[in-house]
């Protein structure tokens, strides 16, 4: 779970205080769990929504996202992107710009539809395109520095 947290705040002393939260928000709420999916998925959900509406609190978020832009999908294919460790592609997401960083995070870790995450962040389902594609972008870019 502190590795989600890690993902969402970018910096140590900030996943370490959405997880705190979420676990408190676990604890009071874990007699509403009704074991219809895994007790594990459950949990991400808080956790997830935890640091969502932790950077919201903050207003964050929108400093990012409320640029929109059109970005050209692209299919970036690397053999060498393959030999990369979980911890260098981790690192490399938590340097993406906040908004880009949660959009990502969302849809691409935890599943997702930009319908969904537009409603979740108060923001066009483009915006939310737009973000993911520039997320993608960026990751590809550094990634590719790093393989090469």
């Amino acid at each position: 779970m502190y590795g989600i947290c890690l993902s969402y705040a970018g910096d140590r002393d900030m996943a370490q205080d959405i997880l705190q939260e979420s676990y408190i928000k676990i604890f009071k709420r874990i007699k509403d769990f009704k074991q219809e999916g895994s007790l594990e998925g459950w949990i991400r959900r808080i956790v997830s929504n935890t640091a969502i509406d932790h950077l919201r609190q903050q207003k964050r978020i929108q400093n990012y996202i409320s640029a929109k832009e059109e970005i050209k999908e692209r299919s970036y294919e690397s053999d060498a992107l393959q030999n990369l460790q979980t911890e260098d592609v981790l690192h490399q997401v938590s340097k993406l710009p906040e908004g880009a960083r949660v959009v990502f995070n969302l849809y691409a870790l935890e599943g997702y539809t930009h319908k969904e995450i537009a409603k979740k962040l108060s923001i066009t389902e483009g915006t939310s395109k737009s973000q993911f594609n520039r997320a993608r972008k960026l990751l590809m870019s550094w990634l590719n520095k790093l393989t090469a």
